[in-house]
């Protein structure tokens, strides 16, 4: 899944898309490299983060999903989006994934996702991105980040939503310490329940490589996040959402040729 940035303050600068036109280029341009997902987003929410208008994402993302839809019919698109409205325009705007990075807290989204069919992403996040990163704290952070998406999921099974359409993503570095990461990624296999969802992981370039490596510029910290996805390759991971397509291809390429 490739990153598509329509905001000018992600935490990734290189990532940060400055006109319509370089948008759909460079979202086409990820399909090209080999990526399954084109993802777009309109606000940031990187720690500290603000929260933009919904009028203003919506001027942000709806023009880039129609662009891309009409450019590939084929291509999958996710709309990484917290606003049942921004969710619902660009469903019909041609978007085929909700990537709920509030994992779904508003019932509204559940009504979109349910009335869709769509497939949807349900990510944890403890607290808000203004706050989220302000002593995160848990009893065992694996059993509760697990435990809580897992209970959404299965609700929307319940509901009808089939089970196929649904992935999981623990929600790396969003109300998490450095050891509460590793730990969410050493233990995935608890994630995946009785209905065995899907997995996807965002780590590109985060913080977690920083305190890892060193790194503290995010140009610096491909190779720290190619690391974390030849650990995924390796155990099964089902989706890497990252900003940099074309490495990981080659990556895959290569593991899987081994």
């Amino acid at each position: 899944m490739g990153i598509l940035n329509i905001t000018p303050d992600s935490f990734h600068a290189a990532s940060r898309q400055d006109s319509l036109d370089r948008a759909i280029e460079n979202g086409l341009g990820m399909w090209k490299q080999g990526a399954t997902w084109v993802d777009v987003g309109g606000e940031s929410t990187r720690p500290d983060a603000e929260a933009v208008s919904l009028q203003e994402e919506l001027d942000r993302v709806i023009p880039v999903i129609n662009g891309l839809r009409q450019a590939n019919p084929n291509g999958l698109i996710s709309i990484d989006t917290r606003r049942p409205e921004v969710a619902r325009q660009a469903i019909q705007a041609g978007a085929d994934m909700i990537n709920d990075v509030s994992g779904l807290r508003d019932p509204e989204m559940i009504e979109v996702v349910l009335d869709s069919g769509c497939a949807i992403c349900i990510m944890h996040m403890q607290g808000h991105p203004n706050n989220m990163q302000v002593n995160p704290t848990y009893q065992n952070c694996s059993q509760e980040v697990s435990e809580n998406l897992k209970e959404i999921a299965n609700a929307l099974v319940m509901a009808g939503h089939p089970q196929q359409l649904i992935c999981v993503d623990p929600g790396i570095g969003f109300g998490k310490t450095l050891q509460h990461n590793v730990e969410l990624l050493q233990n995935h296999e608890m994630f995946r329940g009785v209905n065995n969802y899907s997995i996807l992981w965002g780590v590109s370039r985060k913080s977690m490589i920083s305190q890892l490596t060193g790194k503290t510029n995010t140009d610096d910290r491909l190779p720290g996040t190619l690391a974390i996805a030849a650990f995924a390759h390796n155990e099964g991971i089902d989706i890497l959402r990252v900003h940099d397509v074309e490495e990981h291809i080659d990556l895959l390429k290569v593991l899987n040729n081994l």
